[in-house]
């Protein structure tokens, strides 16, 4: 993330009890099916020391409170819908202002890290320099590092030509590609000022000519076919749309190509699984991290 790229507004925020963890996944899908990946961002925690779960949800516009209440109510009952809380987080670089607690994270040959870390990486390490900003991914969540380490893997075995990040946000992975093979990566996310922000961050990495970042919703603009078919994809998105996007992803891929897949609650890699071995895939490795699973499939040639 840059930190030239600063909230604009409120944050538009609502939670509730959800009762057991099934509750609150079943939540988690209802509302993911109802809203796009754009409107809103939802989250399920257990409760530390409890077997009770929460769920917040994130907007960047005023939602349609009758709407949400509506659909929790049809998925776990009234009793949860009506306990929902509305609220608003005034704009404030949260991220940015904690990132001086954060160390740098290691995951294989690479770390991710903050401006004031600078100074500590070991030199035999590629170094991904990310501050914090609007999108995700500063490196310490599980799904960016789960990433990270499979894109290691991959490297270790296989030197990809053709690669995409698709919903880049700060573009940790596409800088991380464009590090290791020195050859251009196509970024795309449905949010323009992820886009903007990714083209920073690689040009702050020293990958600005290696990086193409561009804004598109699934794989819906011209250019993927253009810089395809790609033998590595990296989509660090959520369940719901990595599900939808298996056929289109399929048919930009080439023979043997690798897939990694994360932004993945434990209970819904099956489905994500199944969704990708239908259109030809296998899985090859499948990590969890802090509670987020990340997994690395390739195309049966």
């Amino acid at each position: 993330m840059d930190p030239s790229v600063t909230p604009s507004g409120p944050t538009h925020h609502a939670t509730c009890g959800a009762g057991d963890e099934g509750s609150a996944n079943r939540i988690v899908d209802a509302l993911s099916e109802v809203f796009d990946s754009g409107e809103v961002v939802v989250a399920a925690f257990e409760r530390p020391g409890s077997s009770e779960w929460d769920i917040s949800l994130y907007f960047e516009t005023p939602p349609d409170q009758a709407a949400i209440r509506s659909t929790v109510a049809q998925t776990v009952g009234e009793e949860t819908a009506a306990a929902l809380v509305f609220d608003t987080v005034e704009a404030k670089d949260w991220v940015k202002a904690s990132l001086a607690d954060l160390v740098p994270v290691c995951a294989g040959r690479f770390v991710v890290h903050g401006q004031h870390d600078r100074d500590r990486i070991p030199p035999n390490k590629l170094r991904i320099e990310i501050e914090a900003a609007l999108a995700f991914g500063t490196g310490h969540h599980g799904t960016t590092r789960g990433c990270l380490m499979l894109l290691d893997r991959v490297l270790c075995q296989s030197t990809p030509r053709r690669v995409l990040d698709l919903g880049t946000g700060t573009g940790v992975l596409a800088i991380a590609a464009a590090k290791a093979l020195h050859r251009p990566i196509l970024a795309s996310d449905i949010d323009p000022r992820s886009v903007i922000v990714a083209k920073e961050n690689a040009a702050l990495n020293g990958v600005g000519q290696d990086v193409e970042a561009i804004q598109a919703i699934g794989f819906g603009s011209p250019r993927f076919a253009q810089a395809g078919p790609f033998d590595l994809v990296l989509a660090n998105i959520l369940a719901n749309p990595l599900r939808k996007l298996a056929a289109p992803m399929e048919r930009h891929l080439a023979p043997s190509a690798f897939v990694i897949l994360s932004g993945l609650l434990p209970p819904h890699a099956r489905g994500v699984i199944a969704a990708y071995r239908g259109q030809g895939l296998r899985l090859i490795r499948r990590y969890e991290l802090d509670g987020w699973v990340s997994l690395l499939m390739q195309r049966i040639a």
